[in-house]
């Protein structure tokens, strides 16, 4: 800060001169002394000047409303909103929410660094804070085909480019690379080395776990179990506890472990949020609805969606309200249940401030597929049993199921009586034609198909359905409209939603992006689908990091194994 701005700053804290804001009579939910107390909230230039009675421009009463600090969601895919970054930050700030840290990991396997630049540069400036992680797994893995390749050296010139916008190093997923002590995986660990370093390991324990904290990363938003989560705290991670969309609901289990000493290293953490959840739902007030409902103290699991993050990621004045923070606030007319009045950014009310200004052009096609025909969908009868993947409700694990297979005319079949639908992965990003094929349980799909440019984390093209020709059918509606999702029944569309940016994201108002998701939705539901939110159990199908059983554009994936496996069990 210039000394000129601390000046003022410092002035404006004795009364020298009319501060710009007054928040008075409010109820301070203080996450740095860990209690409630009465303050006022004076603001000179976005930053919080004092608790104290001061001659204000501008004097709004907060008539004993409780005020927490603006919400820090430690982990995000902005792309898995489906929203382009202008358009999250508008749709997220009235939520409470001030700072995201991003991974943008996914439009990053679509288009390597470019992908990247275009997150900076359409975050860049925005009122709701956006950091960018700078991702580790480009490509996530061998066993599929990304649009990008992005090396050590691409980690070193992006963290040296951008130090105030990018803290460190996204989720290491590739632990298994970190375990082995591979040359790459560790040329990276190398060149993130002072800066913060995610982590991602579902389900590591014991020794394992020991080797891959002591590569470096250093937290883990993929644990699922209580014993699990316990142990990595022990071992000095920070736990991140994920309560994201429909596919990834870990609070319940996790809060379990806390206690009055360990919360200091746990945040929350949203990871993938769909435009219909966040709207519907909301973000990190969401979570801490849902904390709070579960026992947290309300202080405590404010301190998880605030000063934690902020701490952990090494954000200078941030995720608290004092002398020397943003001015990022929120209002409540109930604390227990997150009920927002008003949010602050920067000392700004949120109604007040317009991101429409933010927005980046983008007008790259990035869907290049070939072999879109049944043909390509023929699976021939094989010996013994299918590997099917087994859809967990509300995870994005998997179960490794083996079922016996339906044949028809000597060709395995999608099988509705049995909800077995079968599953394929087409590469999007260099029209190779490869494609992989398999089937999956659990969709409730009764006819039709669907298709989608998401599908994490190569995010080629994922098709599944109960006819062949529904298959392509929707696979050629996204390919037609440059990415996206969409429905096919009987040889027809039924719904799309366009999906410009990379075959993940629109810049198109909210409320268009929400009406066109709806509308797929509703199509899906008059085939019988169930699921919450059905494009995004899809995406999850193709995830090769996380077990048990996916599905790449190069073949079933055991995820335990971390190698392809054949579709047929003998």
């Amino acid at each position: 800060m210039k000394n000129n701005t601390m000046n003022t700053l410092i002035g404006a804290a004795q009364d020298e001169s009319p501060v710009d804001l007054l928040v008075r009579n409010v109820r301070l939910v203080n996450v740095l002394s860990g209690e409630i107390h009465d303050a006022h909230i004076a603001v000179k230039d976005g930053i919080v000047v004092g608790f104290e009675e001061y001659e204000a421009l501008h004097v709004v009463e907060g008539n004993g409303r409780h005020c927490i600090p603006g919400l820090i969601d430690g982990h995000i895919h902005i792309e898995s909103t489906l929203l382009s970054p202008a358009r999250f930050a508008a749709a997220a700030a009235p939520h409470g929410t001030a700072a995201v840290m991003c991974d943008p990991h996914e439009i990053a396997n679509v288009m390597g660094a470019e992908g990247i630049e275009y997150m900076l540069h359409a975050s860049a400036g925005l009122p709701l804070s956006v950091y960018v992680m700078m991702p580790s797994c480009v490509p996530a893995t061998h066993m599929e085909t990304a649009g990008a390749t992005l090396r050590a050296e691409d980690v070193q010139d992006f963290l040296s480019r951008y130090p105030d916008r990018m803290p460190g190093l996204a989720e290491m997923m590739n632990y298994p690379g970190v375990l082995f002590r591979d040359d790459e995986v560790m040329a990276k660990l190398e060149a993130a080395a002072s800066h913060v370093i995610d982590g991602h390991a579902p389900l590591l324990r014991g020794k394992a776990l020991n080797a891959y904290v002591l590569g470096g990363p250093a937290s883990d938003h993929e644990t699922s179990d209580a014993d699990e989560a316990r142990e990595k705290l022990r071992k000095g991670m920070h736990l991140m506890i994920r309560e994201g969309g429909s596919q990834e609901h870990n609070l319940e289990e996790l809060v379990t472990v806390l206690n009055e000493f360990n919360t200091q290293n746990v945040s929350f953490v949203s990871d993938d949020k769909v435009v219909n959840d966040l709207m519907e739902s909301g973000h990190m007030d969401d979570i801490l609805r849902k904390a709070m409902a579960a026992g947290i103290h309300p202080v405590r699991a404010v301190q998880m969606a605030s000063i934690n993050t902020a701490r952990y990621f090494r954000l200078h004045r941030r995720g608290a309200v004092a002398p020397g923070y943003r001015a990022d606030f929120v209002l409540l007319d109930d604390l227990q249940t997150m009920r927002i009045s008003e949010c602050y950014l920067g000392g700004r009310n949120v109604k007040e401030i317009d991101f429409t200004g933010h927005s980046a052009a983008f007008s790259a096609n990035t869907v290049h597929v070939a072999g879109l025909n049944t043909d390509s969908l023929h699976v021939a009868a094989g010996n013994g049993n299918l590997r099917v993947i087994g859809i967990v409700p509300g995870q994005v694990i998997t179960h490794a199921l083996e079922l016996p297979p339906t044949l028809r005319e000597g060709a395995a079949v999608a099988d509705p009586s049995r909800d077995l639908a079968k599953l394929a992965v087409f590469e999007r990003h260099k029209g190779t034609g490869n494609v992989g094929l398999g089937f999956t349980a659990g969709l409730g799909l009764h006819k039709g198909a669907l298709a989608g440019t998401v599908s994490h984390d190569s995010h080629n093209l994922i098709v599944a359905g109960m006819d062949d020709a529904d298959m392509i059918t929707a696979a050629e509606e996204v390919q037609r409209i440059g990415g996206g999702l969409a429905v096919a029944c009987d040889g027809r569309v039924l719904a799309s939603l366009p999906l410009p940016i990379a075959g993940l994201m629109s810049d198109a108002p909210v409320e268009d992006v929400l009406a066109g998701l709806r509308g797929v939705n509703e199509a899906l539901a008059t085939l019988g689908y169930k699921l919450s939110s059905p494009f995004a159990a899809l995406a999850f199908l193709s995830l090769a990091v996380i077990p048990s059983l996916k599905l790449t554009d190069k073949g079933l994936v055991d995820v335990h194994k971390f190698e392809i496996v054949p579709l047929w069990t003998a």
